[in-house]
């Protein structure tokens, strides 16, 4: 679907400019990958509200950001140490500042046998067929004009790589500090993530705005559960309060495998976080749930597709959110039964806070069902904070911002929850307090 869409400009513009310094730009094949990815972006451009999936989202805050070459070229900036949110010795730490990778604020000291862990852009020299295999295994991005992008001009992040059986024994934890002191800047991070048959991991990912400048973040996620494998991933997004942050997420689950899924969104004057699962045989499971607190003028969009295309797979969805102010909040939720997927289990749901009059939400959730031996089941409310209960609790003596704090964290307890992992709970009730706190 050709577009005419000015925003598009300054990045197709910029691309022969800055290959040269592009990670793995002596490689053939990535440069060839990179150059279809670029051309395909350039035809489609930036989504705009004209496809279905981005009705309710536009990105027209991208064009106050002036991306010139140098916007998007690597802006380092000098931190001593990286905002972790666990205790040091109790994780693996991989730090990324402003996009690059900085080894001297990481921690990867003891990794168990079976497991690669590291900087994409570093890998792509020194590794380039581990890194040529990763990103081949998520080819179909032609409707994905932000992973085109991203693949593009992509210049570091995570890649993670486990062995048949193994394990990561402690949480990995994958921080992003984003810093525009040096001005306006926009980078595109790309996270490989493959687990074999068998392996288990937990990562918990922090994207983190240092001031409120204006950058933009394009994250894509390349995710791959081999049979019976387990991957725990749970993310919180503080950005800055003007970025604009996107992340896409492709994730193919084979059988048996699990998938437990956790964002919490807090940050940024924008933000979509889009994730598109694929189930591919009996047993496969995925849990997509999450979180969103929005105040101001934010606006948080939550794009969810989950492809059932074998029997006996599941999937379920639970977001809650917790709207302030003028923001808004998008939850568009949709799972696909295919004709062969007999005997799916899918469960969607979206509970939303409004606190003003003029906090706005937009959800739309959707069952496609081709197959006649289901259980799926999806649901939407809004409302307000309950009136009696407030009541209740003002007359004990709380008052009423200290009542209604008290609601809006039991309201979203329920979310976090559904974390798999309770010893990470905690950090994300704290966060969640954090955010009530101002």
């Amino acid at each position: 679907m050709k577009q005419d869409n000015a925003m598009t400009t300054p990045f197709v513009d910029q691309y022969d400019g800055l290959k040269p310094a592009l990670p793995g730009h002596a490689l053939p094949w990535l440069a060839a990958l990179r150059d279809r990815a670029l051309d395909s972006f350039a035809e489609t451009g930036l989504p705009t509200q004209r496809r279905e999936s981005w009705k309710y989202t536009n990105l027209r805050g991208l064009k106050q950001l002036e991306l010139t070459e140098q916007a998007l070229s690597p802006q380092p900036i000098s931190i001593d140490r990286a905002p972790s949110l666990l205790p040091d010795g109790n994780a693996y730490r991989v730090v990324f500042v402003n996009g690059g990778f900085r080894s001297d604020l990481s921690d990867l000291a003891g990794l168990p046998e079976g497991v690669t862990l590291g900087s994409v852009a570093e890998l792509a020299e020194s590794q380039p067929q581990r890194v040529e295999a990763l990103l081949s295994a998520h080819k179909d991005t032609d409707d994905q004009p932000l992973v085109a992008l991203n693949t593009a001009f992509m210049r570091d992040g995570l890649l993670l790589e486990l062995e048949a059986g193994s394990k990561l024994d402690k949480t990995l934890e994958v921080i992003h500090v984003n810093s525009a002191e040096n001005g306006v800047f926009a980078h595109n991070a790309r996270n490989l993530i493959s687990l074999a048959a068998g392996s288990e991991a937990t990562i918990l990912e922090h994207h983190i705005g240092l001031n409120g400048a204006a950058y933009y973040i394009n994250a894509a996620n390349d995710v791959t559960l081999a049979e019976g494998a387990t991957l725990r991933h749970y993310r919180i997004q503080a950005e800055g309060e003007n970025a604009v942050h996107t992340s896409t997420m492709n994730g193919q689950l084979a059988g048996d495998s699990f998938y437990d899924g956790f964002t919490l969104s807090i940050g940024a004057a924008l933000s979509r976080n889009e994730t598109s699962m694929k189930l591919t045989a009996a047993g496969a499971r995925c849990h997509l749930n999450g979180g969103y607190l929005m105040r101001d003028k934010q606006h948080c969009d939550t794009t969810t597709v989950v492809d059932h295309l074998s029997p006996q797979t599941s999937c379920r969805e639970v977001f809650k959110g917790v709207l302030d102010d003028r923001s808004r909040g998008v939850f568009q939720g949709r799972i696909v039964v295919h004709p062969q997927a007999q005997q799916t289990d899918g469960h969607q749901l979206n509970k939303v806070l409004l606190l003003t009059d003029t906090a706005e939400i937009n959800a739309k959730p959707e069952l496609e069902i081709y197959a006649d031996d289901v259980k799926c089941s999806h649901g939407c409310s809004a409302g307000e904070v309950d009136h009696d209960a407030l009541f209740y609790l003002r007359s004990r003596g709380l008052s009423e911002d200290s009542a209604k704090a008290l609601l809006i964290k039991a309201f979203l307890a329920e979310s976090v929850s559904e974390i798999g992992d309770e010893a990470l709970h905690d950090v994300f009730l704290d966060k969640i307090s954090d955010w009530l706190a101002v």
